[in-house]
């Protein structure tokens, strides 16, 4: 986290619009019910709207990530294909689930990694690759959350690494690790061990990306624009407040306040505006343009992700994990999700985005934008969850929301979704294998990129 003090540039991370389009990489679902034929189904590209990815978003990739224009469309193709296979096999597999994950320049090669030799025929049957390791996702994850009980400064970031099917464990100083390890009892075969000369720290400092004012002091960066019934205001990162912390706009205008936030533990927070400021589908992009938000639903391991900072402006990356735990000076956060965007001071509570979908909100990290970075993002969908807030997308309304009654059954626009969560719709019951904010159009029988009927 890079903390800021007063007037400290604490700035957005507007996310660049990643648009994941369908190209085949990976196989896609047929319905699983003959009647679900009766209503067109949605790829997973058309689910995310892959074909309108903007011009700035395609540009940095290119410069970001090395690739051609041609490799950039290719990549947010595969990304949102790859991303929905990978979740039905999650579900498929159980506990012998073992993670995925993307590969090639283009995101061409998706990985499923099992413990369960017999599962390896029906993950090649996919398009996908198939690897088979010792230790289950569920297993590692356990082993991890062991050690973010008694982690310290000197170990200050642990994750699963599924491609190296083990728990890597940072480490600031020698022998930092191997205490950890030794205090909690863990077998030191589970772990990887890396030295990094830098901890991360925060990013300190109504559209995602532009600066905020805390108590006319500190600054940091609008996350998404979301609306709670009629109230119009932003989700960011909890680091940069508490309840009651007044905020005024990038222009310096009286803005609003924290609702709640929650730092450490989690970093997460949302701020509500006053009968001024209304709520945009849009984040911040390259020369100021608009980059419009369709959605959150969270990409995989592998998948291209980018933001754009008032500090730094648009750098793009990839995710590298999710469900990160990081250790700060001022505690620990977990379920962050590490990446290779880079960022600097001023960058904190800003919006990361994958295609048109939101991810989450700037955390902290370590490094810089000239000799590279890894950077620290609190996913998006648990903040909407936890403070009944929805995103605003499309400039449209997304139904009804998490109270309203829908037709049909327990679905209902507005309410988010993680994965594993059942429905019942048009009298079927559906499994969600991608985690979102329901909203119209979205409806389980057309989207099977984000629901596996029963």
């Amino acid at each position: 986290m890079l903390k800021r003090h007063a007037r400290a540039a604490c700035t957005a991370l507007a996310a660049a619009g990643l648009l994941l389009a369908a190209t085949g990489a990976v196989a896609t679902a047929a319905p699983s019910d003959p009647a679900d034929t009766a209503r067109p189904q949605k790829s997973a590209s058309a689910t995310l709207r892959t074909a309108d990815a903007p011009p700035e978003l395609l540009t940095a990739m290119q410069r970001d990530l090395g690739l051609t224009s041609t490799q950039a469309k290719a990549r947010l193709a595969h990304e949102a294909e790859a991303g929905a296979t990978a979740a039905r096999l999650q579900a498929r597999l159980g506990a012998a689930f073992a993670g995925a994950w993307l590969d090639g320049a283009d995101a061409g090669t998706l990985t499923v990694a099992t413990t369960r030799a017999a599962d390896t025929a029906s993950i090649r049957a996919t398009g996908a690759r198939a690897r088979l390791v010792s230790r289950s996702l569920a297993d590692l994850d356990t082993a991890k959350a062991v050690l973010d009980r008694a982690a310290t400064a000197g170990t200050p970031v642990r994750y699963v690494d599924p491609r190296g099917n083990t728990l890597v464990v940072e480490e600031t100083r020698p022998g930092a690790a191997a205490g950890l390890l030794a205090a909690t009892g863990t077998d030191a075969a589970l772990v990887t061990v890396v030295r990094t000369a830098e901890a991360p720290r925060p990013l300190y400092d109504l559209r995602g990306g532009d600066a905020y004012y805390m108590n006319g002091s500190g600054r940091c960066s609008v996350g998404f624009p979301i609306t709670k019934g009629t109230v119009n205001g932003f989700a960011t990162a909890g680091h940069c407040g508490r309840a009651g912390t007044s905020t005024s706009g990038f222009n310096q205008v009286a803005q609003g306040s924290f609702q709640a936030s929650v730092f450490p533990g989690n970093d997460m927070a949302w701020v509500a505006a006053n009968a001024n400021w209304r709520s945009t589908p849009y984040v911040k992009g390259s020369g100021g343009a608009n980059v419009q938000v369709t959605g959150s639903v969270l990409q995989p391991v592998g998948a291209s992700v980018c933001r754009s900072g008032s500090t730094t402006g648009w750098h793009c990356g990839t995710i590298q994990q999710h469900n990160t735990s990081v250790t700060y000076p001022e505690g620990t956060i977990s379920g962050v999700t590490r990446t290779t965007v880079c960022a600097e001071p001023g960058d904190s509570g800003g919006s990361y985005i994958s295609g048109s979908q939101a991810q989450g909100v700037t955390s902290g990290g370590s490094g810089n934008c000239s000799s590279g970075g890894t950077t620290f993002f609190q996913p998006l969908n648990p903040i909407l969850s936890s403070y009944g807030l929805t995103l605003k997308v499309s400039g449209t309304d997304p139904g009804p929301g998490p109270g309203d009654p829908e037709p049909g059954g327990t679905w209902k626009a507005g309410s988010v979704y993680a994965a594993g969560a059942t429905v019942t719709y048009g009298g079927a019951s559906y499994r969600c294998i991608q985690g979102h904010q329901a909203q119209t159009g979205w409806e389980p029988p057309v989207v099977p990129a984000l629901w596996q009927r029963l």
